[in-house]
C-alpha cells in the first residue's frame, strides 16, 4: 500500500448448500419462490417444534472441507443469540468452538497459500425488505419478511488474515467459489445471495501487531468486495494519520456512493452467549464416511490447472482463464490431437469463450483442426476466427467452412506485393517505421489485410515489413 502501510484481509464467506430441502426440516430450498411459501412450525420457530439435522447438508458441508483440506472432525451445534429481525425464533443454529472442518488452506492461482481457520455450519436467516425509495431502513415507511430463507443450509469459510491486497481477496472467493461448484455443495451465485462475503479488513505498518479490524459485510459481487476494501484501508489509514483511533465494528459497502458506513459495534463471542444446542445431539462423522467422502471429491481447479499447464507447457497462471470457463478438457482433447498448445488456448479464451456454453460442446478434434489450419498457414489468424466462430454456433466441418467462405493462402508474391504497395501510398508512416516506431507497424498491416480481403497472414505481413526496413 502506500505510505508504508500493509493491508490485512480476513474474509468470511457464506455458502448457502444445494439441498434440496432445509438444514432442520423438510421445507423446500429453492430461491425465487413466493415470499413465506416455504415454512413450516420448525423454520418459523413455533413453540414444541423439533429440529431434525439434514445428512444430505452435512455431507456436502464435508466435501467443502475436503477440498479445503480441512480436519474434518466431532463437531457440535450452538444457539447463537442476538437479535435477528428475520429469524422468528431470534436466535440462530450455528457451530462454535468446535466446527465440523477446521485447520485448512486455499491456494489461489498466483500460488499464495490462504490458511482456512474453520468452515462450520449453520442455518440462513429470512430476508427482510425495506420499503423506501433507498431500501434501507432508515426512512423506510414499513418492512416486509421473507422467512423462506430462514433455515437453509450455510456453510461460513472462515479464512485466516493472510490476504494482502483487494485483487488477492477477489482472487480468493473466485478460487473458493469455483471449489464450491466443482464440488457440487453451492451453485455459487452471488447475484442470488447464495455466496456472500464479509471482509474483515485492518491496516499496519510492516512488522507491527494487527491493528483494529473493522467488518464489512454482505458483499455481493467480486467488484463491490475489491471497492470496499480498498476504500476501507484508505478511511483508517486517514483516521490513524489523523491521530485518530479506529474502532472495531461492523460497516456497510454503500456501492452508489462508494464507501462504508458504519453500523454497530463489533460484538465479541461472550455477547451472543453461546450455548449448546439442547435438541439436537453432536455431530460426529465416522471415518468410512469421511474417507468415503474424500475418495468422492472431484477434480479440483487447482490441479486442474496443472494438468493443462503441464500440456501446453506454461505456468498454471497462464491457463487460469480457460479453466475457470470450463473449456479445460476442450484444449486439452485439442492438444492430444495435435494442436499448437499456444494457439489451442488463445482461440479458446476467445473466440470460444464469447459462446462458452455452445463451445464446450465442440469436439475436440474439430478444434484441433482449426487450430492446425492457422498454424500452418492455410488460414489467417483473422480467417480462423471467423471459421472458429461458426463452428462453434452452428457446428460443421471447418474445410467445408472455409472454402465456403473463400478463403485461399494467398501466393506470397502477392503479400508481398500489396505490402510493396502499402509502403507507397503512405511514405510517411513509413519513414516514421523506419525511424523506429513499431507500433505503426499496425497501420501498415491493416492497409494489407484491407487490400487482400483479410486473406493475408499477418505474421507474415509484419515479418515482410521487418525484413524491408532491414530487420
Amino acid at each position: 500500500m502506500n505510505d508504508g502501510w500493509e493491508l490485512v484481509i480476513g474474509l468470511e464467506v457464506h455458502s448457502e448448500l444445494k439441498t434440496h430441502t432445509k438444514l432442520f426440516c423438510g421445507c423446500r430450498n429453492a430461491f425465487g419462490d413466493e415470499p413465506n411459501t416455504n415454512v413450516c412450525p420448525v423454520c418459523l420457530g413455533l413453540p414444541g417444534s423439533l429440529p431434525v439435522l439434514n445428512r444430505a447438508a452435512v455431507e456436502l458441508a464435508m466435501r467443502i472441507g475436503g477440498a479445503l483440506h480441512c480436519d474434518i472432525r466431532p463437531s457440535l451445534f450452538h444457539r447463537k443469540n442476538y437479535f435477528y429481525p428475520d429469524m422468528p425464533k431470534d436466535y440462530q443454529i450455528t457451530q462454535y468452538d468446535e466446527p465440523l472442518n477446521a485447520d485448512g488452506w486455499l491456494e489461489i492461482a498466483d500460488g499464495t497459500r490462504v490458511g482456512i481457520e474453520r468452515a462450520h455450519m449453520e442455518e440462513d436467516t429470512g430476508k427482510s425488505t425495506h420499503v423506501s425509495t433507498t431500501g434501507r431502513i432508515h426512512g423506510a415507511d414499513h418492512s416486509l419478511v421473507d422467512y423462506n430463507r430462514a433455515g437453509v443450509p450455510l456453510v461460513e469459510i472462515v479464512s485466516r488474515p493472510d490476504l494482502r491486497t483487494a485483487e488477492q481477496a477477489r482472487a480468493y472467493v473466485t478460487e473458493l467459489r469455483s471449489i464450491l461448484v466443482a464440488t457440487g455443495a453451492s451453485d455459487g451465485k452471488m447475484e442470488e445471495g447464495s455466496l456472500r462475503v464479509d471482509a474483515n479488513v485492518s491496516v499496519r505498518r510492516p512488522g507491527e501487531d494487527f491493528g483494529t479490524r473493522c467488518e464489512i459485510k454482505n458483499l455481493n459481487s467480486l467488484r463491490s468486495l475489491g471497492r470496499a476494501i480498498d476504500y476501507e484501508a484508505a478511511r483508517q489509514i486517514d483516521v490513524i494519520q489523523a491521530g485518530g483511533r479506529v474502532v472495531q465494528q461492523t460497516r456497510h459497502w454503500n456501492e452508489d456512493e462508494g464507501r462504508t458506513i458504519a453500523g454497530r459495534t463489533k460484538e465479541e463471542a461472550e455477547d451472543y452467549r453461546y450455548f449448546p444446542e439442547p435438541d439436537l445431539v453432536p455431530l460426529a462423522p465416522d471415518k468410512a464416511w469421511i474417507d468415503q467422502v474424500r475418495d468422492g471429491l472431484p477434480v479440483l481447479p487447482a490441479q486442474r490447472r496443472e494438468r493443462l499447464a503441464a500440456a501446453a507447457g506454461v505456468a498454471p497462471g497462464d491457463v487460469a482463464l480457460v479453466v475457470s470457463l470450463d473449456l479445460d478438457a476442450l484444449v486439452l482433447g485439442a492438444i492430444a490431437a495435435g494442436a499448437d498448445p499456444a494457439i489451442a488456448l488463445r482461440r479458446a479464451e476467445n473466440e470460444v469463450a464469447a459462446n462458452v456454453d455452445k463451445g464446450r460442446r465442440l469436439a475436440p478434434t474439430v478444434f484441433a483442426k482449426v487450430c492446425e489450419m492457422e498454424a500452418s498457414g492455410r488460414l489467417t489468424a483473422t480467417q480462423a476466427k471467423q471459421v472458429l466462430g461458426e463452428l462453434v454456433a452452428s457446428g460443421g466441418d471447418p474445410e467445408a467452412i472455409a472454402d465456403a467462405k473463400g478463403f485461399r493462402p494467398l501466393d506470397t508474391d502477392a503479400v508481398a506485393s500489396a505490402v510493396d504497395q502499402a509502403i507507397a501510398d503512405d511514405p510517411k508512416a513509413w519513414a516514421r517505421y523506419c525511424g523506429g516506431e513499431d507500433k505503426v507497424a499496425g497501420l501498415f498491416v491493416g492497409k494489407v489485410m484491407k487490400a487482400t480481403g483479410g486473406q493475408a497472414d499477418g505474421k507474415a505481413v509484419t515479418a515482410l515489413l521487418q525484413a524491408r526496413r532491414g530487420g
